[in-house]
């Protein structure tokens, strides 16, 4: 008789994830992952309670692989701190347009908090240690600068537009300056 091979959690959420980058999200199902694995569906069940649970695995397997990946770029960017988050945000949607469609333009009705980003303060306070703003203009100002940023990622994830490293380096720079004169002009 041969010997059972044990289908472990680790290689269910590493080959959802796999199944995902490769067809999309709407490609995740039992049956789809059982044959991608080479068993039955029982051992999916048998580690995740529902089908909405793992897709939740795999939510939080795609936060792994860009928090790693915004980590790695930040690290070896020439760019400033701040400039160089929303670079590496940019190039986590042209690099990973998948995972960063199911990310960051997935439906939010219903989640009660949004995860993805719990650097939001410190990149706040970056914001505010780079412009000279604090409090509520800081806030406002990575927001307006967060939604330039996301709009550019989104054009790359979708296939809308095709910019290079350079152009969208120069267009957060023009948003950047232009937002801040504004806030001096108010000040």
């Amino acid at each position: 008789m041969a010997a059972q091979v044990r289908i472990t959690e680790t290689a269910i959420r590493e080959t959802a994830l796999r199944l995902v980058r490769e067809q999309g999200p709407q490609a995740l199902n039992a049956r789809a992952l059982a044959a991608a694995l080479g068993c039955s569906t029982q051992p999916i069940f048998k580690n995740y309670p529902s089908m909405e649970a793992l897709r939740q695995a795999v939510v939080e397997e795609a936060l792994a692989v860009y928090h790693r990946f915004v980590e790695d770029a930040v690290a070896s960017s020439s760019y400033p701190p701040y400039k160089a988050r929303g670079m590496a945000y940019i190039g986590f949607a042209r690099a990973e347009p998948t995972l960063f469609r199911l990310l960051f333009m997935r439906s939010r009705i219903g989640e009660t908090a949004s995860p993805e980003d719990p650097d939001w303060p410190a990149d706040t306070a970056r914001a505010g240690s780079t412009t000279g703003l604090s409090g509520q203009a800081a806030a406002l100002f990575h927001l307006e600068m967060w939604a330039v940023v996301h709009g550019i990622a989104v054009m790359l994830a979708t296939g809308y537009l095709n910019l290079e490293e350079e152009v969208v380096s120069r267009m957060l720079t023009d948003a950047f300056q232009g937002i801040k004169a504004r806030w001096e002009e108010e000040s």
